[in-house]
């Protein structure tokens, strides 16, 4: 039964931080209907600032600079790589491929700053542990929970009563209608972007910290399995991709604390594990668990 609560606790960490993941996907998506793949070297960028400046300037001082920098490049990637002028949904496609190459110049550079090197990030948490009755958590995974509890309670309170959450909302419903009623689609969309730069940059702290080894180059592709979890909840539901990413969460760490049980599906299932579950529900419900059917007119 201890087994279980670990897996469990372990799985509501990793979807807590996942979930911060999703959320940039989700935020950029309703903004200008781009699906975002540069988010995974973002989050490396975040972490990378957090470590060579936690030395210098303390952890809280290192993370608030990695968040500020990282929503920084987030919002220049867009204004400067991504559009020019007023924001043009019938180039998201295109734009989304951009990302793509976005992602690789950044990951091919953080790599090789990196290296084969292990970074610690300076986090106060350590490999200290909390032991309740036969349970044991580390308490990197508590702040996770707590931090990313905060962090997403704050954005869904962006979502609901700030007049950027309510521009984002409705450009996200009818952009044409929504800029005719003096919605500033552009203001909007970068401060999507500078949004999920920040949210990437805190999700990079807990993907590093124990009881994993350390921030290296393959963190970003970590960051990735936030992708299903968006997509599983519905492109842009903030909802959905909360529950999927919980989903995501805590299947990985129940396959991965039952592996020797689930053998014949191949060693390491759990790292493809995410994807099954996406493709398992999307038989079912193609738009996702929260997604919309869309309405077409004949």
């Amino acid at each position: 039964m201890s087994a279980l609560v670990d897996d469990l606790i372990d799985g509501l960490a990793l979807g807590s931080v996942y979930a911060l993941v999703a959320l940039g996907f989700v935020v950029i998506f309703k903004a200008s209907g781009v699906i975002n793949f540069a988010q995974g070297s973002l989050l490396l960028f975040g972490g990378y600032l957090t470590a060579v400046l936690h030395d210098d300037l303390g952890f809280a001082g290192a993370l608030a600079v990695a968040v500020l920098a990282t929503a920084l490049l987030a919002g220049a990637v867009d204004r400067l790589l991504l559009r020019r002028g007023d924001p043009d949904p019938r180039m998201a496609h295109v734009q989304t491929i951009v990302t793509i190459g976005v992602d690789i110049v950044l990951l091919t550079d953080l790599s090789r700053r990196i290296g084969g090197d292990l970074l610690s990030l300076g986090d106060p948490w350590g490999d200290a542990v909390v032991t309740v009755g036969q349970v044991t958590v580390a308490e990197s995974r508590i702040a996770a929970i707590v931090v990313s509890a905060v962090a997403i309670a704050a954005v869904f309170a962006l979502f609901r009563w700030t007049p950027w959450g309510l521009s984002l909302r409705a450009a996200a419903e009818d952009t044409e209608a929504a800029a005719l009623m003096g919605v500033r689609l552009g203001r909007v969309r970068m401060l999507a972007w500078c949004l999920a730069g920040a949210l990437a940059a805190l999700a990079a702290v807990f993907l590093a910290a124990f009881p994993a080894p350390g921030l290296e180059r393959t963190t970003g592709q970590i960051a990735l399995k936030a992708f299903p979890a968006a997509i599983l909840g519905g492109m842009a539901s903030p909802p959905g991709a909360l529950a999927g990413s919980l989903l995501i969460g805590l299947t990985e760490a129940l396959v991965a604390g039952h592996q020797s049980d689930l053998h014949v599906l191949g060693e390491g299932f759990g790292d493809v594990a995410p994807y099954a579950v996406m493709v398992l529900v999307l038989l079912v419900r193609p738009t996702g668990l929260f997604g919309a059917k869309g309405a077409a007119r004949v």
